[in-house]
């Protein structure tokens, strides 16, 4: 195994425990935090472990005792990226502030029956979830590896169209980069 290219931040796969984020390496072994075992130290001499993802994290300055160590920083960073990823993580998303305290009121066409009033900030959080949904959904259809990259293709585009529909909603996001995206924005 090219050790060069294992260092701390880089996703690597291990036959056994799968899918990992490197945190540590010394001269002789890697530490890997495997989500669903936890850390492992690996020798680097083990030739089964392989490079997925190269590290986002740079300039970590490795001592002259050949061993590097992440700093606290830089680790929340490389698992921030991970759980943004691969995880149903959402990211703070803020209603716009014309929308807080406010309340939808659903009437009915018939008109015995009883409106029913939704605080709009529940309405909005529902929409997030949706949102957060689908984009674990996207990311989970891009790295199938049994689905061949016409039917991704074709899966995608049901997605676009499902951010298509929901772009009505865009009226109670703070801030425009959370905005849904449909076929005709997506390539601004």
């Amino acid at each position: 195994m090219d050790t060069e290219q294992i260092i701390i931040g880089a996703k690597v796969e291990h036959p056994q425990f799968g899918v990992g984020i490197v945190t540590k390496t010394t001269l002789t072994t890697i530490r890997v935090f495997f989500l669903n075992r936890g850390d492992k130290e690996i020798a680097k001499s083990f030739q089964g472990l392989k490079l997925v993802e190269p590290s986002e994290v740079q300039n970590l300055g490795e001592g002259g005792g050949g061993s590097s160590q992440i700093s606290l920083a830089d680790l929340e960073k490389v698992f921030t990226g991970v759980l943004k990823r691969y995880a149903d993580f959402p990211e703070l998303v803020e209603m716009a502030d014309k929308w807080k305290r406010g309340v939808m009121i659903l009437k009915p066409g018939v008109s015995d029956l009883k409106s029913k009033e939704i605080p709009i900030d529940a309405f909005f959080h529902k929409i997030v979830l949706v949102r957060d949904r689908l984009r674990v959904l996207e990311q989970r259809i891009n790295s199938n590896e049994k689905l061949e990259d016409d039917e991704k293709v074709n899966l995608q585009q049901y997605i676009t169209r499902i951010y298509g529909s929901l772009t009505t909603f865009n009226v109670f996001f703070k801030h425009k980069e959370q905005y849904f995206i449909g076929e005709r924005g997506s390539g601004e």
